[in-house]
């Protein structure tokens, strides 16, 4: 299906879930796979590919993608939230019209956690993420302990992004048991907030055909991340009926899978091409410009 005639722009593309480390950690892999569960769990496998700042960019490149949303990953160790973060953080600032970074926290160390929101949001970050509640400790139904990072978040129109995943099918490194119902809980207790699901929220939402859960979920979006390995196709119809296309999010999961690969899954739905812009770009555009990051369209 083609999405672009002649004279019509291209459709401008924000991979909304990234991850990139700095070389330091790659070059020692074992050592912080043998400190870090989350860090274990998701690359103690040597096949498990890490990727530089320089990695993505090139990637980017030759994928035609403009922007990337660059997250962290969740870190049990409050020190190396910090210390990759400021990786993030750098590599941001030295491509500030294509990268856009978000900033691991550790929840269940609340005050350093709250210290390092302000530090990060102070310094461009723009979202929190992607957080490992069951890896990292904590729940994202515990209000009184997210509460405090929560009222910055909102203050700062930053975006949380958390991990969710399928409560039935096929196991798999890192899929975890942050299942639907608990990012729901959590929309409900913070409905300001605004949430990314990951992984399509695990299929939360599909639970949108319930009116009462379409208005819970009314701040909350869905990311397409790794979608090659838990969906056919066609979940980009299905939720664009269910949810609609404007509370989707383009994502690769980057450098799990290419991102010229996810962008390929993405077209093999057959989009109607308002569906396809929205959820290519035009959401994260949005979402992004409301905590002042302009982003020209393409």
């Amino acid at each position: 299906m083609s999405h672009e005639g002649a004279g019509q722009r291209r459709a401008m593309v924000i991979d909304f879930h990234t991850h990139i480390m700095p070389e330091w950690v790659r070059r020692d892999r074992e050592h912080y796979a043998s400190m870090d569960p989350c860090f274990a769990t998701l690359y103690t496998n040597p096949k498990a590919r890490l990727a530089t700042a320089e990695d993505l960019l090139a990637s980017m490149d030759e994928a035609s993608v403009d922007v990337s949303v660059i997250l962290n990953i969740g870190w049990t160790s409050h020190e190396m939230c910090v210390r990759t973060n400021d990786y993030l953080l750098e590599a941001a600032s030295l491509h500030p019209d294509r990268l856009i970074p978000f900033c691991a926290l550790q929840p269940a160390s609340p005050a350093r956690a709250v210290e390092e929101l302000q530090r990060c949001a102070a310094s461009g970050a723009r979202g929190i993420g992607e957080l490992r509640p069951d890896i990292q400790g904590f729940s994202l139904t515990d209000s009184s302990l997210l509460s405090p990072i929560v009222e910055i978040a909102v203050a700062r129109q930053m975006i949380i992004l958390t991990h969710v995943s399928e409560p039935v099918g096929h196991a798999y490194a890192g899929k975890g048991t942050v299942t639907p119902e608990q990012p729901y809980r959590f929309a409900a207790e913070f409905p300001q907030a605004v949430l990314v699901c990951a992984h399509w929220g695990g299929g939360l939402p599909f639970y949108n055909l319930m009116p009462e859960v379409r208005e819970t979920l009314s701040n909350v979006y869905f990311d397409t991340a790794a979608t090659q390995y838990l969906y056919s196709p066609d979940i980009f119809s299905v939720v664009d009926g269910i949810a609609g296309s404007d509370h989707i999010l383009f994502g690769s999961d980057f450098p799990l899978t290419s991102q010229r690969r996810a962008i390929q899954e993405m077209d093999k739905a057959e989009l109607r091409s308002d569906a396809r812009e929205l959820i290519a770009g035009e959401n994260a555009r949005r979402l992004l410009s409301h905590g002042g990051t302009q982003i020209e369209r393409a």
